[in-house]
């Protein structure tokens, strides 16, 4: 089984709200491609990183989890490129880890 995480920003790359329909039409292609969806949503998480010249880029995300018994690379790999258009964004972080439900 595994479970993957979808770290979603609340913000564009220069800044600007990204519209709640957006969210909610992920959330409904997740739910109707996986039959379940786990949305950390409340308060959103913070995203630290270093670019290139050594300044920090901070986010503010949530966290959108799926549970599925197979991983699908080449499904994932083109909803990820479709994250990147519609969240305007250089990179979507998704990651999967291999569970198992006690």
């Amino acid at each position: 089984m595994y479970l993957t995480q979808l770290l979603l920003p609340l913000y564009d790359n220069d800044g600007k709200d990204l519209p709640k329909a957006l969210f909610a039409e992920v959330r409904d292609e997740l739910t109707q491609q996986f039959g379940g969806l786990t949305a950390h949503s409340r308060a959103p998480v913070d995203g630290l990183w270093q670019e290139n010249d050594s300044h920090a880029v901070r986010d503010d995300l949530i966290i959108y989890e799926v549970m599925s018994d197979e991983l699908d690379y080449a499904w994932w790999k083109s909803y990820r490129a479709s994250l990147e258009k519609r969240f305007r964004q250089e990179q979507v972080l998704i990651r999967a880890h291999l569970i198992e439900i006690l």
